[in-house]
């Protein structure tokens, strides 16, 4: 598939559908089960957070929607609320995950072959925000948030970051990713190839970033199994 195809109309509506519709049909079905459950826990996204290269992010930062995808979280995250009575004895959760880094799937599928070849290189400038996480450390915060509530659960969600507590750029995380598998990472690419590649709205997921910290995740008592960089991609690259 042309990637530029890829962000066209019918396509941002089949994103917003397949997202938004399925979550609001299975909320609706939660509020209207005899039994619902414990908890009810949602992955969207850090996309909700402005680009930024000072701006720091915690699970009570307020945001407002600004682009194709920030509006995308927020319907998304709106079509899993449900109704307050339901939410006496469920116990509604937001886990907001960076980039996900894992050896079999996602985006480090992609890079490691251009990376093997020695052709790796940070994205535009390399200096914006890079929030990532494990993926086992992923599925450790939605089991960690699957646990029942200690208390009487909330109407408002609980919203977790997934995020490693590391704060990284691109250009950390282009080196360590060659050091570790021993390759030259010494061909940056070009914000505006990167644009031309793949189409504004898309690049800019690549080519700007958002400093996020998993404050409430941290206080909750999760522990990380990879919390920084070196660990996480000694284990995806097998050093």
């Amino acid at each position: 598939m042309n990637p530029l195809r890829w962000w066209n109309e019918s396509y941002k509506k089949d994103l917003f559908s397949s997202r938004v519709d399925t979550t609001k049909t299975l909320a609706q079905a939660i509020a209207a089960s005899p039994s619902p459950p414990h908890s009810w826990v949602l992955v969207s996204g850090v996309a909700c957070y402005k680009p930024s290269m000072t701006a720091e992010y915690t699970e009570d930062s307020e945001w407002t929607p600004f682009d194709l995808l920030s509006k995308l979280v927020k319907e998304w995250e709106a079509s899993a609320l449900l109704p307050e009575n339901v939410t006496k004895t469920t116990k509604q959760v937001l886990v907001r995950p960076g980039a996900v880094l894992g050896r079999d799937g996602g985006a480090m599928k992609q890079m490691l072959l251009p990376f093997w070849l020695g052709l790796g290189g940070t994205l535009g400038s390399g200096r914006q925000p890079f929030p990532w996480i494990h993926v086992s450390d992923l599925a450790g915060i939605i089991a960690h948030a699957l646990e029942p509530a200690a208390d009487t659960p909330s109407p408002s969600p609980l919203v977790f970051n997934g995020v490693a507590p590391a704060l990284n750029n691109n250009h950390e995380f282009t080196k360590e990713l060659g050091r570790l598998m021993k390759r030259p990472t010494i061909f940056p690419v070009p914000g505006f190839v990167m644009n031309t590649l793949l189409g504004s709205e898309r690049a800019v997921i690549l080519t700007q970033g958002q400093k996020v910290i998993p404050k409430r995740t941290q206080e909750a008592g999760f522990e990380y199994k990879y919390p920084d960089l070196t660990s996480a991609l000694k284990e995806i690259v097998g050093g």
